[in-house]
């Protein structure tokens, strides 16, 4: 049988418990107005390039949250990216490794990532 399944991610769910307070987090650390359509009274599609991330407030519970980043967000400069995020008072969870990455949490504490690539 030939493989159905495509070799593509359609989108990244992250289960958050405030749809409209997270829409408006993402979308100020992300740049986005935060204007973003609340779909079926608990999605909201940030229109990342690439793969959207889907902010969902049905699927949310504490055990449900990312412990580790399930993906990380592209940058060219991992300095100013960190300093950009610290005066956000985004939640810290590591400093800059190995001059690399650096992890931290949505107001949920789902665990992010931002990779110097």
């Amino acid at each position: 049988m030939k493989n159905p399944l495509s070799k593509k991610i359609g989108v990244l769910l992250i289960p958050v418990s405030d749809i409209e307070k997270a829409r408006d987090w993402y979308c100020d650390l992300l740049g986005f107005p935060a204007d973003g359509e609340i779909m079926f009274g608990h999605l909201n599609a940030l229109p990342m390039k690439g793969t959207e991330i889907i902010l969902d407030s049905k699927i949310y519970s504490e055990e449900n949250t990312y412990k580790f980043p399930p993906f990380h967000i592209n940058k060219e400069d991992i300095k100013e990216s960190y300093k950009y995020v610290k005066e956000k008072g985004v939640r810290s969870v590591s400093e800059i490794q190995h001059d690399h990455y650096f992890t931290f949490q949505d107001p949920d504490g789902n665990h992010l990532m931002v990779c110097e690539c």
